[in-house]
């Protein structure tokens, strides 16, 4: 069932004051609530479209949801391992399909590059395994590209050529792995990863939002980019996915890099029925359409890295200001690991160990707790990431949804 009456309109408070202070507070954002049947538990929006609009911000708005699509990428290349098509542990499949991985150099820390010692397998891509980093979440990598440097959101597959950080296997860096992940289920199906993505997991979901190509409506929709400045003051700033946005014919479609890691666009509420589709172990529960069998859930949340138990205390560096704020610890579990394409851990909120959860670089985060089917998401459009306030409101809603469960 739904929040009480007094429990929705204690959050929907939260949620505008978060919003209130138009020079300091959030911009604009969206919150849902989902639960394991697809009703849908809590929806709001609050704040304007984007600093300086005046605007609303509505639950129609649409947000780049950056690294939330990894998650996506991760169903998607599911169905084909259970298909037979792709091998999770097969690097020679791997570097056959995606040649460029054959020779990629490993980077030290003086600079050099090295041979790797063995291949890449699409685990290795899935689980941020692989040696594969990015430039802003990484100094070294930020440096080596100098004096052109990186941009992995320029829609071209040369930016995403890039050398690995440590050797295949023997490390955990956040990453490019699961765009890499997304060129072998492009080569491996002969269709572009959105065609894919809207022909086997959106179009069977009745998801009609949610695109790396967006729709001339959906762009009518687009949610502002804003960024926040070290005084903590807002300001209005390009968008950083930019290529998608400005296409004009397929032929220039088809040379735009769809990107398994961050490429998506979406309506908040099409996103969450994607998590009651997990929640429901693989099938719909709206419409019965059965997208992952359940022991592939399962698989996607079970933790693949053992042998790294302390991955999330590594930190990430502000190696790019603009786009990151320095993070000490990815999330303050007790019980963590990382599944197919998303991070698992317990928290304060009252979640269980199990849950799934991950982010967008423009400050969204998700939850997916299978065990008490409720899962949710906040969207922002803020950078820098890991924005002190966007965190809060998630801990907030996360907290609220537990509580109202109880």
């Amino acid at each position: 069932m739904p929040f009480s009456s007094q429990a929705t309109s204690d959050l929907t408070t939260v949620f505008e004051n978060a919003c209130k202070d138009g020079e300091k507070g959030l911009p604009g954002v969206v919150g849902v609530v989902i639960g394991k049947d697809g009703t849908e538990l809590f929806a709001q929006a609050a704040g304007k479209r984007g600093y300086g609009s005046s605007d609303p911000m509505t639950l129609d708005s649409i947000f780049w949801i950056a690294s939330c699509t990894k998650m996506i990428t991760g169903v998607a290349c599911m169905q084909l391992v259970e298909q037979g098509k792709l091998s999770l542990d097969d690097p020679a499949q791997v570097e056959s399909l995606c040649p460029e991985l054959k020779d990629v150099k490993v980077l030290q820390s003086d600079g050099s590059l090295v041979a790797k010692k063995t291949g890449i397998s699409l685990r290795m891509l899935l689980t941020h395994t692989s040696g594969l980093g990015y430039t802003f979440f990484h100094e070294g990598l930020r440096d080596h590209g100098k004096p052109i440097g990186f941009d992995e959101f320029s829609g071209h597959l040369s930016d995403m050529i890039q050398p690995l950080v440590h050797q295949p296997g023997e490390g955990w860096q956040y990453g490019l792995g699961i765009d890499w992940a997304g060129f072998c289920l492009e080569r491996v199906t002969k269709q572009s990863l959105n065609d894919y993505f809207q022909q086997h997991i959106f179009s069977p979901l009745g998801l009609k939002n949610i695109s790396m190509l967006p729709t001339a409506s959906m762009k009518s929709n687009l949610a502002y980019m804003n960024g926040r400045g070290p005084d903590g003051v807002l300001f209005p700033r390009d968008h950083l996915l930019h290529r998608p946005l400005v296409v004009s014919d397929q032929a220039d479609m088809d040379r735009c890099c769809n990107s398994g890691g961050a490429g998506c666009f979406a309506k908040p509420q099409e996103y969450c029925q994607i998590l009651a589709m997990l929640l429901n172990d693989g099938t719909s529960p709206t419409n019965g359409a059965k997208i992952l069998r359940k022991e592939t859930v399962d698989t996607m949340f079970e933790n693949q890295i053992s042998q790294f138990p302390d991955f999330s205390k590594q930190g990430i560096p502000a190696a790019k200001a603009d786009l990151t704020n320095a993070i000490p610890d990815l999330y303050p579990g007790q019980h963590q690991g990382w599944g197919l394409t998303f991070m698992l851990s317990d928290g304060p909120t009252g979640r269980s160990p199990t849950t799934g959860h991950w982010a967008g670089l423009p400050n969204l985060y998700w939850w997916c707790d299978r065990a008490q089917g409720v899962a949710g998401i906040i969207c922002c459009q803020l950078l820098p990431f890991a924005d002190p306030q966007a965190l809060n409101l998630w801990v907030a809603l996360e907290s609220a949804a537990y509580k109202a469960l109880a």
